[in-house]
């Protein structure tokens, strides 16, 4: 993202510039928050992915360098994904705008009355 117009300063708007969609967010997300690691975690994860996107959206992200998967140690026909020293890195500019993204989704969603 570096040395690249962005479109707007707003928080969501650059994570998706970066992330591309909402999936592939989540995606980055259960790998970060919740510790995420296989196809079948990410699939269960409640936000009710379809497996094709899911396949195609973890694809992409490695394709990007934000991913890379590495086959099971105790099971060669399992893989496990990981984020890559580019994703984390990309993470820790985003991380100080997932707060404010979150505290700015919220007050729209649900103002408080100092604020309706």
């Amino acid at each position: 993202m570096e040395g690249r117009n962005r479109r707007s300063s707003c928080p969501v708007s650059i994570a998706l510039e970066v992330f591309g969609d909402r999936w592939s967010l989540l995606v980055v997300r259960d790998l970060m928050v919740r510790g995420f690691r296989t196809f079948k975690e990410f699939l269960g994860s409640g936000e009710g992915i379809a497996s094709n996107i899911l396949a195609d959206r973890l694809q992409k992200l490695e394709r990007d360098g934000i991913i890379v998967y590495e086959p099971e140690e105790s099971d060669g026909r399992r893989v496990n994904y990981r984020l890559t020293e580019k994703g984390k890195k990309q993470l820790v500019v985003e991380e100080s705008q997932w707060k404010q993204m979150a505290e700015a989704v919220a007050s729209v969603m649900w103002p408080t009355a100092e604020e309706s």
